[in-house]
Protein backbone atom coordinates (compact mmCIF):
# COMPACT_ATOMS: atom_id res chain seq x y z
CA UNK A 1 0.00 0.00 0.00
CA UNK A 2 1.50 3.67 -1.28
CA UNK A 3 2.35 6.26 1.69
CA UNK A 4 0.66 9.43 1.07
CA UNK A 5 3.11 11.84 0.44
CA UNK A 6 2.77 15.59 -0.28
CA UNK A 7 5.48 17.94 -1.15
CA UNK A 8 5.73 21.66 -0.48
CA UNK A 9 6.95 22.50 -3.93
CA UNK A 10 7.11 21.09 -7.85
CA UNK A 11 10.32 18.94 -7.64
CA UNK A 12 11.51 16.76 -10.98
CA UNK A 13 9.41 13.66 -11.25
CA UNK A 14 12.61 11.71 -11.97
CA UNK A 15 14.37 11.66 -8.64
CA UNK A 16 11.27 10.33 -7.76
CA UNK A 17 10.49 7.28 -9.71
CA UNK A 18 11.85 4.67 -7.58
CA UNK A 19 9.07 5.54 -5.05
CA UNK A 20 6.73 5.47 -7.42
CA UNK A 21 8.41 1.82 -9.11
CA UNK A 22 7.89 0.26 -5.76
CA UNK A 23 4.56 1.21 -4.62
CA UNK A 24 5.24 3.93 -2.59
CA UNK A 25 3.85 6.88 -3.92
CA UNK A 26 2.04 7.76 -7.24
CA UNK A 27 2.52 10.65 -9.73
CA UNK A 28 1.51 13.11 -10.17
CA UNK A 29 3.15 14.55 -7.00
CA UNK A 30 0.50 16.22 -4.83
CA UNK A 31 1.11 19.45 -3.82
CA UNK A 32 0.38 20.66 0.11
CA UNK A 33 -1.26 24.35 0.59
CA UNK A 34 -1.89 25.97 3.24
CA UNK A 35 -4.62 28.07 1.47
CA UNK A 36 -7.04 24.79 1.40
CA UNK A 37 -8.09 22.14 3.37
CA UNK A 38 -7.55 19.49 0.48
CA UNK A 39 -7.61 15.96 2.20
CA UNK A 40 -5.32 14.73 -0.31
CA UNK A 41 -2.25 16.60 1.27
CA UNK A 42 -3.85 16.70 4.55
CA UNK A 43 -4.28 12.86 5.27
CA UNK A 44 -0.33 12.57 4.04
CA UNK A 45 2.07 10.55 6.02
CA UNK A 46 4.98 11.63 4.48
CA UNK A 47 5.97 15.81 3.65
CA UNK A 48 8.83 16.44 1.58
CA UNK A 49 9.87 20.04 2.36
CA UNK A 50 12.10 21.88 0.43
CA UNK A 51 14.77 24.54 1.98
CA UNK A 52 13.13 27.74 0.95
CA UNK A 53 9.69 26.61 2.13
CA UNK A 54 8.64 27.64 5.98
CA UNK A 55 7.31 24.05 7.59
CA UNK A 56 5.73 25.99 10.54
CA UNK A 57 3.69 24.86 13.83
CA UNK A 58 0.58 25.73 11.60
CA UNK A 59 1.41 23.40 8.67
CA UNK A 60 2.46 20.38 11.29
CA UNK A 61 -0.60 20.41 13.23
CA UNK A 62 -2.68 20.68 10.43
CA UNK A 63 -1.56 17.37 8.88
CA UNK A 64 -2.61 14.53 11.88
CA UNK A 65 -1.41 11.49 10.05
CA UNK A 66 2.65 12.92 9.43
CA UNK A 67 5.10 10.58 10.37
CA UNK A 68 8.26 12.13 8.48
CA UNK A 69 9.29 15.22 6.88
CA UNK A 70 11.90 14.59 4.55
CA UNK A 71 13.54 17.86 3.86
CA UNK A 72 14.79 18.68 0.37
CA UNK A 73 18.22 20.82 1.54
CA UNK A 74 21.23 20.11 4.01
CA UNK A 75 19.68 22.98 6.34
CA UNK A 76 16.46 22.45 8.05
CA UNK A 77 15.78 25.97 9.80
CA UNK A 78 12.87 26.23 8.03
CA UNK A 79 11.24 23.38 10.21
CA UNK A 80 9.68 24.18 13.22
CA UNK A 81 11.46 21.03 15.24
CA UNK A 82 9.58 21.28 18.13
CA UNK A 83 6.66 20.89 16.97
CA UNK A 84 7.98 17.84 15.34
CA UNK A 85 9.51 16.77 18.61
CA UNK A 86 6.25 16.89 20.67
CA UNK A 87 4.52 14.65 17.32
CA UNK A 88 7.71 12.05 17.45
CA UNK A 89 7.87 13.30 13.36
CA UNK A 90 10.90 12.16 12.22
CA UNK A 91 12.91 14.56 10.28
CA UNK A 92 15.50 13.96 7.83
CA UNK A 93 17.96 16.57 4.95
CA UNK A 94 19.65 15.92 2.35
CA UNK A 95 23.60 16.75 3.32
CA UNK A 96 26.09 14.71 0.66
CA UNK A 97 24.38 16.04 -2.67
CA UNK A 98 24.90 19.61 -1.56
CA UNK A 99 28.62 19.57 -1.14
CA UNK A 100 30.67 19.82 -4.44
CA UNK A 101 27.76 22.33 -6.64
CA UNK A 102 27.84 24.39 -2.91
CA UNK A 103 31.67 24.55 -3.23
CA UNK A 104 31.92 24.99 -6.50
CA UNK A 105 30.15 28.53 -5.85
CA UNK A 106 31.88 29.57 -3.44
CA UNK A 107 34.65 29.16 -5.12
CA UNK A 108 33.18 30.93 -8.64
CA UNK A 109 32.23 33.90 -5.80
CA UNK A 110 36.03 34.37 -4.81
CA UNK A 111 37.09 34.36 -7.81
CA UNK A 112 35.13 36.33 -9.10
CA UNK A 113 34.93 39.33 -6.53
CA UNK A 114 39.15 38.77 -6.67
CA UNK A 115 38.92 39.29 -10.00
CA UNK A 116 36.18 41.84 -10.31
CA UNK A 117 34.57 39.36 -13.18
CA UNK A 118 31.21 41.06 -12.29
CA UNK A 119 32.27 44.50 -12.16
CA UNK A 120 34.05 44.43 -15.54
CA UNK A 121 30.85 43.28 -17.09
CA UNK A 122 29.09 45.58 -16.08
CA UNK A 123 31.17 48.07 -16.74
CA UNK A 124 31.87 46.74 -20.55
CA UNK A 125 28.11 46.28 -21.54
CA UNK A 126 27.11 49.85 -20.07
CA UNK A 127 29.84 51.88 -22.13
CA UNK A 128 28.97 49.81 -25.54
CA UNK A 129 25.64 50.71 -25.05
CA UNK A 130 26.32 54.20 -25.93
CA UNK A 131 29.50 53.65 -28.12
CA UNK A 132 30.80 51.30 -30.33
CA UNK A 133 33.78 50.62 -28.69
CA UNK A 134 35.29 49.76 -25.53
CA UNK A 135 37.51 53.03 -24.26
CA UNK A 136 38.86 51.13 -21.15
CA UNK A 137 41.95 48.83 -22.03
CA UNK A 138 45.31 49.85 -20.45
CA UNK A 139 48.07 48.54 -18.91
CA UNK A 140 47.62 49.93 -15.21
CA UNK A 141 43.75 50.14 -15.80
CA UNK A 142 40.81 47.31 -14.52
CA UNK A 143 43.77 45.65 -12.26
CA UNK A 144 42.03 42.81 -9.66
CA UNK A 145 43.72 40.23 -7.56
CA UNK A 146 45.00 36.95 -7.68
CA UNK A 147 44.20 33.99 -5.62
CA UNK A 148 47.62 32.17 -6.02
CA UNK A 149 49.21 32.78 -2.90
CA UNK A 150 46.56 33.66 -0.61
CA UNK A 151 45.30 32.57 2.69
CA UNK A 152 41.89 31.03 2.43
CA UNK A 153 40.13 31.06 5.78
CA UNK A 154 37.31 28.44 6.49
CA UNK A 155 34.95 29.40 8.70
CA UNK A 156 33.31 25.91 9.49
CA UNK A 157 35.75 22.99 7.88
CA UNK A 158 32.91 20.25 7.32
CA UNK A 159 32.48 18.36 3.89
CA UNK A 160 31.86 21.39 1.92
CA UNK A 161 34.82 23.32 3.55
CA UNK A 162 37.07 20.90 2.59
CA UNK A 163 35.63 20.53 -1.30
CA UNK A 164 36.39 24.35 -0.86
CA UNK A 165 39.89 23.88 0.21
CA UNK A 166 40.51 21.54 -2.69
CA UNK A 167 39.97 24.02 -5.46
CA UNK A 168 41.72 26.40 -3.38
CA UNK A 169 44.57 24.29 -3.11
CA UNK A 170 44.70 23.53 -6.91
CA UNK A 171 44.79 27.29 -7.33
CA UNK A 172 47.89 27.90 -4.65
CA UNK A 173 46.36 28.77 -2.00
CA UNK A 174 47.43 28.27 1.87
CA UNK A 175 44.53 27.27 4.12
CA UNK A 176 43.50 27.76 7.46
CA UNK A 177 40.22 27.00 9.31
CA UNK A 178 38.22 26.93 12.60
CA UNK A 179 35.60 25.13 13.94
CA UNK A 180 33.90 24.92 17.17
CA UNK A 181 36.45 21.87 17.79
CA UNK A 182 39.54 21.06 16.25
CA UNK A 183 39.29 18.00 13.62
CA UNK A 184 41.36 14.80 14.41
CA UNK A 185 42.69 14.17 11.00
CA UNK A 186 43.27 17.52 9.58
CA UNK A 187 43.69 15.78 5.81
CA UNK A 188 41.43 17.45 3.47
CA UNK A 189 39.07 14.95 2.01
CA UNK A 190 40.31 13.75 -1.10
CA UNK A 191 43.67 15.45 -1.10
CA UNK A 192 45.67 12.74 1.76
CA UNK A 193 48.92 14.58 1.52
CA UNK A 194 47.95 18.16 2.20
CA UNK A 195 46.56 19.61 5.46
CA UNK A 196 44.85 22.55 6.48
CA UNK A 197 45.96 24.60 9.51
CA UNK A 198 43.66 24.93 12.36
CA UNK A 199 43.43 28.60 13.91
CA UNK A 200 41.82 30.31 16.60
CA UNK A 201 38.86 32.59 15.73
CA UNK A 202 40.54 35.90 15.90
CA UNK A 203 43.84 34.71 13.90
CA UNK A 204 41.38 33.07 11.28
CA UNK A 205 40.19 36.96 10.93
CA UNK A 206 43.56 38.77 11.16
CA UNK A 207 45.18 36.19 8.49
CA UNK A 208 42.62 35.59 6.21
CA UNK A 209 42.90 37.16 2.78
CA UNK A 210 39.55 35.51 2.25
CA UNK A 211 37.19 34.36 4.44
CA UNK A 212 35.11 31.79 3.47
CA UNK A 213 31.78 30.95 5.89
CA UNK A 214 31.06 27.25 5.59
CA UNK A 215 29.09 26.29 8.27
CA UNK A 216 25.66 25.43 9.59
CA UNK A 217 23.03 27.95 11.16
CA UNK A 218 22.09 28.00 14.55
CA UNK A 219 21.19 30.36 16.90
CA UNK A 220 24.35 30.59 18.98
CA UNK A 221 26.28 31.90 15.69
CA UNK A 222 23.95 34.39 14.70
CA UNK A 223 26.09 37.19 13.59
CA UNK A 224 29.25 35.55 14.08
CA UNK A 225 30.27 37.98 11.78
CA UNK A 226 29.91 41.88 12.94
CA UNK A 227 31.44 44.72 13.51
CA UNK A 228 33.84 43.77 15.37
CA UNK A 229 34.97 41.03 13.82
CA UNK A 230 34.83 42.84 10.28
CA UNK A 231 37.31 45.21 12.29
CA UNK A 232 39.95 42.42 13.08
CA UNK A 233 39.98 41.90 9.10
CA UNK A 234 42.81 42.86 6.56
CA UNK A 235 41.40 46.06 4.67
CA UNK A 236 42.39 43.57 1.42
CA UNK A 237 40.57 40.85 2.93
CA UNK A 238 37.39 39.29 0.78
CA UNK A 239 34.32 37.62 2.59
CA UNK A 240 32.25 35.07 0.98
CA UNK A 241 29.05 33.76 2.49
CA UNK A 242 27.54 30.38 0.50
CA UNK A 243 26.34 29.29 4.39
CA UNK A 244 23.74 31.50 5.47
CA UNK A 245 23.15 35.31 5.77
CA UNK A 246 21.88 35.11 9.29
CA UNK A 247 25.87 34.77 10.16
CA UNK A 248 26.82 38.31 9.21
CA UNK A 249 25.65 41.50 10.47
CA UNK A 250 24.41 42.84 7.02
CA UNK A 251 23.99 46.30 8.27
CA UNK A 252 28.07 46.07 9.54
CA UNK A 253 28.86 45.00 6.68
CA UNK A 254 27.47 47.59 4.49
CA UNK A 255 29.24 49.71 6.58
CA UNK A 256 32.48 47.97 6.46
CA UNK A 257 32.37 47.87 2.77
CA UNK A 258 31.31 51.48 2.23
CA UNK A 259 34.40 52.31 4.52
CA UNK A 260 37.20 50.11 3.38
CA UNK A 261 37.44 48.17 6.29
CA UNK A 262 37.26 45.27 4.11
CA UNK A 263 37.77 45.07 0.41
CA UNK A 264 35.16 43.42 -0.89
CA UNK A 265 32.37 40.62 -0.29
CA UNK A 266 30.61 38.21 -2.26
CA UNK A 267 27.24 36.63 -1.31
CA UNK A 268 24.74 33.63 -1.88
CA UNK A 269 22.69 34.34 1.20
CA UNK A 270 21.42 37.15 3.29
CA UNK A 271 19.96 38.20 6.49
CA UNK A 272 16.57 38.80 5.37
CA UNK A 273 15.89 36.56 2.44
CA UNK A 274 13.99 36.87 0.06
CA UNK A 275 14.63 40.73 0.49
CA UNK A 276 18.32 42.12 -0.51
CA UNK A 277 19.41 45.44 0.62
CA UNK A 278 19.29 47.80 -1.87
CA UNK A 279 22.59 48.78 -0.31
CA UNK A 280 24.31 46.16 -1.22
CA UNK A 281 23.08 46.39 -4.85
CA UNK A 282 24.74 49.78 -5.10
CA UNK A 283 28.22 48.65 -4.43
CA UNK A 284 30.83 47.86 -6.78
CA UNK A 285 33.09 45.81 -4.31
CA UNK A 286 30.07 43.28 -4.13
CA UNK A 287 28.85 40.00 -6.35
CA UNK A 288 25.45 38.96 -5.74
CA UNK A 289 23.69 35.57 -6.06
CA UNK A 290 20.74 34.62 -5.44
CA UNK A 291 21.05 31.76 -3.17
CA UNK A 292 22.03 28.89 -6.33
CA UNK A 293 24.74 27.02 -3.76
CA UNK A 294 22.87 23.80 -4.79
CA UNK A 295 21.33 24.81 -7.96
CA UNK A 296 22.63 23.00 -10.24
CA UNK A 297 20.63 20.46 -12.66
CA UNK A 298 22.92 17.19 -11.63
CA UNK A 299 22.49 18.58 -7.92
CA UNK A 300 18.42 18.83 -7.88
CA UNK A 301 18.25 15.13 -8.70
CA UNK A 302 20.99 13.85 -6.65
CA UNK A 303 18.79 15.75 -3.84
CA UNK A 304 16.15 14.29 -5.13
CA UNK A 305 17.24 10.94 -4.77
CA UNK A 306 18.44 11.49 -1.73
CA UNK A 307 15.05 12.54 -0.44
CA UNK A 308 14.31 9.30 -1.71
CA UNK A 309 16.46 7.00 0.06
CA UNK A 310 15.18 8.65 3.29
CA UNK A 311 11.87 8.05 2.33
CA UNK A 312 12.43 3.95 1.64
CA UNK A 313 14.19 3.62 4.98
CA UNK A 314 12.41 5.46 6.83
CA UNK A 315 9.23 2.98 5.20
CA UNK A 316 12.09 -0.03 5.90
CA UNK A 317 12.64 1.17 9.20
CA UNK A 318 16.30 1.13 8.33
CA UNK A 319 17.87 4.15 10.67
CA UNK A 320 21.27 3.22 9.33
CA UNK A 321 20.65 4.34 5.91
CA UNK A 322 18.73 7.72 7.27
CA UNK A 323 19.99 11.01 7.19
CA UNK A 324 18.62 12.06 10.58
CA UNK A 325 18.07 14.99 11.73
CA UNK A 326 15.39 14.47 14.73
Amino acid sequence: MALKIAFTTILPEEGFKRLVERGFCHLPLVICDLSTNDAEWTEAEVLVSTFDYKVPRELIESMPNLRLIANFGAGFNNIDLDACRERGIRVTNTPQPVIEPTAELAFALMIDIARRVSEFDRAVRSQLSSVSQFEGFGVMKNLSHSLYGKTLGILGMGRIGQALARRAIASGMKIIYHNRHRLEDERIRGLEDVRAQYVDFQTLLQDSDYLSLNLPYTPEVHHIIGKPELGMMKRTAYLINTARGAHVDEAALLEALKSGIIAGAALDVYEHEPQISRELMTLPNVVLSPHTGTGTWEGRIDMCENVTDNIIAFIENDTNKMNIVL
